[in-house]
């Protein structure tokens, strides 16, 4: 198949997913779209938003229409390393033998990630990044494709453990769920009190999804882009001589350079959907706002006066 041909298919393909989603999550289109974009540029998202906005079902369904294989976890002060990764046992034979922890499944939903200690957050992270957990000194490769989606809620702090800015940054997106509509919430209740049928066909494999993986990496991007994205994220940086005085006002730190690289990766993804054979400065800005807001840091001046995340990535792309 030619390198056309699979974009095409691509964006066919995507269509009829997002119908098939459809069919349970009604509304949330935006949401639906980064985790999509996520997936296919093999980058992990960190959902943000109060409980019952059917992020559970969401990731479920997701999974489900995607061919791959959902497990979710818990989070809760009491989790351990092992309870996620797995542990060693003795059988009946007296040998040591692995027993998987949930963390092997091709989409993980990691529910309130924020509620366990940084130790149980690490064991998780370092699974994200190494596509691999070491328990005994023995090295077990996750499966591929594997995705992390962990949610957390911005409102209970009390007994939470935020995630720190470095492990934030492994996140390709952060994205915010926001209330529905009061028309979407009519639809979501008519659905939701009568009798249901939840099933979803799958519209792609897990072989499918690494094939598109692999086409993201290879469309090409123009050089004026990838310094587009580049200077983007440098201008979120307040030490810089070059960074603007509203940046020096409301930012303590700025995002590094896994920013520019996810930019270009997403930027790469959101063309590739809409039919384009390589992205430009607009799917640049239509992916910002999820990959910068969880990686600039905002100020006590800027918590007061009570400047966005959305109105800086506004004001850096201006």
């Amino acid at each position: 198949m030619s390198e056309k041909e699979a974009v095409v298919r691509l964006g066919d393909k995507h269509k009829a997913l997002r119908q098939e989603i459809g069919k349970v999550i009604i509304g949330q289109e935006a949401v639906i779209e980064q985790i999509l974009l996520s997936i296919y540029a093999g980058g992990h998202s960190l959902l943000i938003g109060v409980p019952g906005l059917a992020k559970t079902l969401m990731v479920n369904t997701i999974a489900q229409t995607l061919g791959l294989n959902f497990k979710r976890i818990q989070f809760t002060p009491d989790l351990m390393p092992s309870d996620i990764v797995g542990s060693e046992v003795l059988d009946n034979d007296r040998n040591f033998k692995f027993i998987k922890g949930p963390v092997f499944a091709n989409i993980i939903l990691a529910d309130e990630i924020n509620r366990t200690p940084p130790k149980t957050q690490a064991a998780l992270l370092e699974a994200m990044q190494e596509k691999a957990v070491t328990i005994a000194g023995q090295t077990h490769t996750l499966p591929n494709p594997y995705f992390v989606l962990a949610t957390q809620n911005p409102i209970e702090q009390e007994g939470t453990y935020p995630l720190p800015e470095a492990q934030l940054d492994r996140f390709m997106f952060a994205i915010e769920l926001d209330y529905p509509s009061v028309e979407e919430e009519i639809e979501v209740v008519k659905a939701t009190t009568k009798e249901q049928n939840n099933e979803v066909k799958a519209i792609f494999t897990a072989q499918e999804i690494q094939e598109i993986q692999q086409l993201v990496r290879r469309i090409p991007v123009a050089d004026n882009v990838v310094e587009f994205a580049v200077r983007l994220v440098s201008r979120s940086r307040p030490g810089l001589s070059s960074a603007s005085p509203f940046v020096r006002d409301y930012l303590d730190w700025g995002a590094g350079p896994r920013a520019s690289q996810n930019l270009i990766l997403g930027a790469k993804a959101h063309s590739l959907i809409n039919g384009k054979f390589s992205p430009d400065a607009e799917d640049v800005r239509a992916v910002a706002l999820g990959i910068l807001r969880h990686r600039i840091l905002k100020n006590y001046k800027a918590e007061a006066e009570g400047i966005t995340d959305a109105r800086i990535v506004e004001e850096l792309m201006s």
